[in-house]
């Protein structure tokens, strides 16, 4: 056996992903002009088009989820003298970068610009170099089935059922490294559900104009709602797809589906458009006004994703717009006037929880040894500027309360307002409280998300509903 070379392939065996997706996405992200290129490079034949991708945008060796497991069977065979080939479709500019990084490989085979070395090519070029069944094969997909046929023995790597039964009926079996199907709830990560609970800022409007029997509204909301969180799940998939690199950087973002390769991107960029046509047609119920919110939404946090997020503190103030967009979103749909305080109050707050996120994320990159936070233009020196910068707009969505308490609306409102001013002395410890755990490296990657499973911040929660209750009880 050790006499017989191995020959690997790259896109779906070696790694879990394939780098033409990668390389478009991110000349999508990097280059968006000469995305528009694509089809005159395609229309030249495939080899072409990968051959301009790859010099276009590149590939870090190091970011890329392999198999480790078929990674760490590759080098108990090359120690027992076998001869590994890395033979892949992909660019061959990309597949040497890959081979170098890894040094295990003894040749790289691969497409050079001219032949897209895939398929029948692929088996061709193998027969040419080792002979019919010269060799043995490690492949993944449908394609993989003509190399097979010409191969000794074969090694199937993350393939479906009918794949594996075709490798059968070409040769014999030697090894089997079994899929991980991406289940529901892979699936459900990918579309960020526990992220819907940001969208119930939609029900704020409704809850501070005291609107809570407005049946009308509540359906009208509770559909909004929908419409809102289905095209933020198409956003993340397509904010995911275009930072793949800076999210295998991260310590937990590179567990996310996509960027660990559960997922393939080729499924998110199928399923995104589709769950904008849903969210569409939803939103087209509330109402024309709820509909130019959730497209102006879309617009904004598309800019964000393809560009805005890179931009320092921009970056954090178009965030905190965006959940400011939620609470005029859903004024929309319950046909409720906007307050000055309201908004105000919305900035300010999610002003200093968007610091709180970036903070958060600084300090996690200290604690790494990072001087930069990849994909965003931030350095970890920043981290004390931030803080302060989040402290100070926090406690100014404090005063912005403090003084809504002295305005007319409030004894509109609440019969015994003077309990209402419980809500301000809470909301300023929470603020203190959030900051407390960034600075302690406690703090989630998204402030809403912890405050949603802190104890402290569900208590908090609980005395401001109270206070707000309270005020609004007559007690004489």
């Amino acid at each position: 056996m050790g006499s017989t070379p191995l020959v690997v392939d790259l896109d779906g065996t070696l790694i879990r992903t394939d780098m033409l997706h990668e390389c478009a996405l991110r000349a999508l992200r990097v280059s968006p002009g000469n995305v528009l290129r694509i089809p005159l490079w395609l229309s030249r034949g495939k080899a072409v088009l990968k051959e301009h991708l790859a010099n276009l945008v590149g590939v870090d060796p190091a970011a890329l989820p392999y198999n480790t497991e078929l990674i760490e069977w590759l080098k108990e065979e090359k120690a027992k003298g076998r001869k590994l080939i890395l033979c892949t479709a992909s660019d061959v500019a990309l597949a040497t970068t890959i081979a170098d990084h890894l040094a295990i490989f003894d040749e790289v085979m691969a497409s050079d610009g001219v032949i897209n070395l895939a398929g029948k090519h692929k088996a061709l070029a193998l027969i040419e170099r080792f002979g019919h069944s010269g060799f043995d094969y490690a492949g993944n997909s449908n394609a993989d089935i003509e190399v097979w046929r010409c191969a000794r023995n074969a090694i199937v790597v993350n393939a479906s059922r009918s794949v594996c039964k075709a490798a059968e009926n070409c040769c014999a079996i030697e090894r089997e490294f079994p899929t991980r199907d991406a289940g529901i709830k892979t699936w459900l990560r990918a579309l960020r559900v526990h992220q819907w609970l940001k969208n119930l800022l939609l029900f704020v409007p409704l809850i501070a104009g005291h609107e809570l029997e407005n049946g009308t509204a509540w359906f009208s909301l509770c559909l909004a709602f929908f419409a809102f969180s289905i095209c933020a799940s198409a956003v993340y998939i397509a904010n995911d797809l275009l930072d793949l690199e800076s999210d295998r950087r991260h310590p937990r973002k590179r567990l996310r589906p996509f960027a660990s390769g559960r997922i393939p991107a080729w499924k998110g960029v199928v399923v995104a458009p589709v769950l904008l046509l849903v969210s569409a047609a939803i939103g087209s119920f509330v109402g024309n006004a709820f509909m130019s919110w959730l497209i102006i939404y879309f617009v904004v946090t598309s800019a964000y994703s393809l560009l805005l997020k890179r931009i320092i503190l921009v970056d954090c103030l178009v965030l905190a717009l965006l959940y400011t967009l939620r609470i005029a979103a859903g004024a929309a749909a319950a046909a409720l006037p906007l307050t000055f305080w309201l908004l105000a109050f919305s900035i300010f707050l999610f002003l200093s929880l968007a610091f709180v996120k970036r903070y958060a994320e600084l300090e996690t990159r200290l604690k790494d040894g990072k001087h930069k936070v990849h994909g965003r233009g931030y350095y970890t020196t920043d981290a004390p500027l931030i803080q302060s910068l989040g402290i100070g707009t926090g406690i100014s969505s404090v005063l912005v309360l403090a003084l809504y308490m002295n305005t007319d609306a409030v004894l509109k409102f609440y019969q015994t307002p003077q309990f209402v001013w419980g809500a301000v002395f809470v909301l300023l410890f929470w603020i203190s409280w959030m900051w407390m755990k960034a600075h302690r490296g406690e703090m989630h990657d998204d402030p809403l998300v912890f405050a949603v499973k802190d104890r402290a911040s569900q208590l908090a929660g609980l005395a401001f509903g109270m206070a707000l209750i309270a005020g609004s009880v007559s007690w004489s």
